[in-house]
C-alpha cells in the first residue's frame, strides 16, 4: 500500500501546481484545503525541497511554491524520493537492489519474476505520468 506520506506529498504537490500562479502558499492552506496535518504535511514538504521539487520564502507572503514546471516533474522520481524503492521486493529493484537471504537462485525465483514484472508496469505508469498529467 501507498504511504500516507507518499499520498499527502502527491496531493500537496497536486495543490500546488494547479495554482493559477506560483506564488508561495503557507502550510496551513495546503494542510486545511487537502486535509493533512500540519506538522506531518511540514516534514513532507521540507523532503520535496531538499529534493529539488520546491522552493521556500520565509516571512510575510511565505510558503512553498514549485521551482519546476509541472510537467517536468516526474511522478517517478516523487515516488521514489517519498516512497522509495518501486519494485515490491529488494531483488527485483534497478535502484535499490538486494539478494535476498532466503534465495538460492534469482534466475529460477518465481516471486521475483512477478515482482519484476508488476516493476516493470508500475514503473512504466508513473515515468508517463508528469504532475501535470495528473493535476490537470
Amino acid at each position: 500500500m501507498l504511504s500516507k506520506k507518499t499520498k499527502y506529498g502527491i496531493k500537496a504537490l497536486t495543490y500546488l501546481a494547479r495554482r493559477e500562479n506560483n506564488e508561495p502558499v503557507q502550510i496551513a492552506e495546503i494542510a486545511r484545503s487537502e486535509h493533512i496535518s500540519i506538522k506531518f504535511l511540514e516534514s513532507i514538504l521540507l523532503l520535496l525541497r531538499n529534493s529539488g521539487f520546491l522552493g521556500a520564502k520565509k516571512g510575510k507572503g511565505g510558503g512553498y511554491y514549485l521551482i519546476k514546471d509541472p510537467k517536468d516533474i516526474s511522478m517517478a522520481k516523487v515516488y521514489r524520493i517519498l516512497e522509495g524503492p518501486i519494485a515490491l521486493l529488494p531483488c527485483a529493484s534497478h535502484n535499490f537492489y538486494e539478494k535476498c537471504d532466503d534465495c538460492d537462485d534469482e534466475s529460477n525465483c518465481a516471486a521475483r519474476r512477478l515482482m519484476t514484472e508488476v516493476r516493470d508496469n508500475t514503473l512504466k505508469i508513473l515515468e508517463s505520468n508528469s504532475l501535470a498529467d495528473i493535476a490537470f
